[in-house]
């Protein structure tokens, strides 16, 4: 991509702001933790692991069930073999046209892919996680889809996992 067809970073606070504003909602309350989460050094070189792929882009699989908009708190495993033809995208806080043309904008597969060829990751675990984001009460967040995408890489034996929130 050139320096001329660049586009700006989105800021998703303030987009998010005007939405509720515009739906005559009250002021998003954003969630704040006490402590920054924390943060773990890798005991190997990424050389070596396996990474997890964890998505919040509301990416899935042709033929899955597409995630639906009413705090949707539900996980698909997306083969990483998955040809970019055959996902799709369905979300209600961004817009989707980027990611329907190409879905390596919000689950990297394609890139992370190349580093594995070239090295520079061990491997990918088979499936990468996905949900769309976007869910409105902390607390499902905290006691549902944390603990479940927690399981999950647990049971695909990953070593670390990107997490690419949208």
């Amino acid at each position: 991509m050139t320096q001329s067809t660049r586009q700006p970073p989105v800021d998703h606070i303030a987009r998010t702001q005007a939405l509720y504003a515009g739906l005559g909602y009250p002021d998003y309350a954003w969630v704040r933790e006490a402590q920054p989460p924390p943060i773990v050094r890798l005991r190997r070189p990424l050389r070596e692991l396996t990474l997890g792929l964890v998505g919040s882009g509301g990416v899935y699989r042709h033929g899955q069930v597409a995630f639906h908009h009413a705090d949707d708190t539900s996980l698909r495993r997306v083969p990483v073999d998955t040809p970019g033809s055959a996902l799709r995208a369905t979300h209600f806080a961004y817009d989707l046209s980027a990611a329907r043309r190409d879905s390596n904008v919000v689950l990297p597969l394609r890139g992370l892919r190349s580093l594995v060829s070239r090295g520079a990751i061990g491997r990918l675990a088979e499936d990468a996680l996905t949900f769309m984001g976007g869910i409105y009460s902390a607390r499902r967040v905290r006691e549902r889809v944390a603990p479940a995408v927690l399981n999950e890489l647990r049971r695909m034996e990953v070593d670390a996992a990107l997490l690419v929130p949208v």
